[in-house]
């Protein structure tokens, strides 16, 4: 009896994986423009480029801090010039999915992003942040200068003296960010029924607290 309890067991955790992988952070393609958002910067405004896993969930998460104007997701962190969704989604580049934080430095500092960065997801890993693993959806910091390539050392070693923890960033100089197509702009709001958005970002979102 104990032996046919732990094949149900296994069974229902096999059908759960399956699940959560039908559901992975992948857009089928729409039948609308497939060009890149147009991004404006307003003035008096700073910006900062992460990747947490899948762009849909960071844009989502960074949207909700005070001081932030607008996230744009996009890839980064590549060598090839103007990737495509379906290019980075399916691995064939070197760039991360990754967002563009647009923020007011007189409301929330570049420092404080950064830390919010770390409790988002797993650092510690460098395969991607679940359930999206490979290249593409790893954890990354791309600083735009010197200041904030020292912010980003420095807030490194406080949370990892705090927890405790080992940091597998990946942690580059920005060459260029790309914004993505339009229709992955954000995603979450215009899209409150996917799969992947009630079964995985929002309990992402319910656990930060944030929803």
């Amino acid at each position: 009896m104990h032996h046919k309890h732990m094949k149900h067991s296994l069974a229902l955790f096999t059908f759960a994986a399956l699940s959560l992988l039908a559901i992975g952070c992948y857009a089928s393609k729409p039948e609308k423009d497939l060009s890149p958002a147009i991004v404006e910067v307003p003035a008096g405004m700073q910006t900062a480029v992460v990747g947490a896993g899948c762009f849909w969930c960071v844009e989502a998460f960074f949207e909700s801090l005070e001081g932030v104007n607008e996230v744009v997701s996009g890839y980064a962190g590549g060598s090839e010039a103007s990737p495509s969704y379906y290019q980075v989604a399916r691995g064939e580049t070197s760039h991360a999915e990754v967002v563009q934080i647009i923020y007011d430095p007189e409301v929330i500092s570049y420092r404080k992003l950064i830390d919010f960065f770390w409790t988002t997801h797993d650092a510690t890993r460098s395969d991607g942040v679940w359930p999206d693993f490979g290249p593409q959806y790893r954890s990354i910091l791309l600083y735009q200068n010197e200041t904030e390539q020292a912010t980003i050392a420095a807030s490194r070693k406080a949370y990892e003296a705090q927890t405790g923890k080992s940091i597998a960033t990946d942690i580059k100089a920005l060459e260029t960010f790309y914004p993505a197509e339009s229709y992955h702009q954000n995603y979450a709001e215009n899209n409150p029924n996917d799969r992947y958005v009630r079964g995985v970002l929002n309990p992402k979102l319910k656990k930060l607290g944030l929803k």
